[in-house]
């Protein structure tokens, strides 16, 4: 069983990150298990599972954006490496018995979803939100529902001017050339933690990683592949996030 710390009330200590010292980033050690979604990470905030400094980060802002009546909902936290493995193989399942060949599915798949063992939701530093306030159907993350007349728009308009002030930034955005992941409005992660955990993860190699977790397809992932997808899938994020 996993441990969980669920904190309920909220932090006295007020948070102020407007802008972010270097030393922040100063890299800690990460266990290979804690990297690829296989740790215990101690996690805070029932229905948020962050680290400690992400979930604070993240009641502040939450906070501040009730005072302007949005109500942000986090869809998605922490996700273990077990969990990935769920949503990959039951993606690749189906793709493949609708027709798809191996590498077309894996291709579909990567549209959105990681390989187990590559997803920045492993570290509990990553959010998908949306704002529990509006009034929605349907699929939630959408990009269309953030923008236009969706439902979202005024949470991505805030989000747009104030995000960054509590440590979070935006990881797959529409910046044109920007290949991997598509554009997801609603994917945030908290920089001050997630930067030096990608720096530990990129000494661990991405080949070793999806070659030694076995999944899925993973025989079809050639060397061509993995450089493909650590090159755009891990790596071309916003760079405010790169190390």
């Amino acid at each position: 069983m996993k441990r969980r710390t669920f904190i309920k009330s909220a932090t006295a200590t007020a948070i102020a990150l407007g802008t972010v010292p270097a030393g922040v980033f100063a890299s800690p050690r990460y266990s290979y298990d804690e990297l690829i979604g296989k740790g215990d990470p101690e996690l805070f905030g029932e229905g948020i599972n962050l680290r400690r400094k992400a979930w604070e980060a993240f009641l502040k802002m939450k906070n501040d954006a009730a005072k302007e009546g949005l109500d942000i909902k986090i869809v998605s936290g922490y996700r273990d490496f077990y969990h990935q493995k769920r949503i990959w193989e039951r993606k690749y399942e189906r793709y493949t018995r609708d027709g798809l060949t191996p590498e077309q599915a894996i291709a579909k798949i990567i549209e959105y979803s990681t390989i187990p063992g590559t997803s920045r939701h492993h570290w509990a530093t990553d959010i998908d939100i949306i704002d529990g306030a509006a009034s929605y159907s349907g699929d939630v993350l959408e990009a269309d529902k953030f923008h236009g007349d969706g439902p979202f728009r005024p949470l991505k308009e805030w989000l747009d001017e104030n995000v960054t002030k509590y440590g979070f930034y935006m990881v797959y955005t529409d910046k044109p050339g920007r290949k991997g992941f598509k554009y997801e409005p609603w994917h945030y992660s908290y920089a001050p933690v997630s930067i030096p955990m990608l720096r530990e993860y990129e000494k661990l190699g991405i080949k070793k990683i999806i070659t030694a977790e076995k999944v899925a397809g993973a025989s079809h992932f050639t060397d061509a592949f993995i450089a493909k997808y650590k090159n755009e899938n891990v790596l071309d994020i916003n760079p405010e996030l790169i190390p």
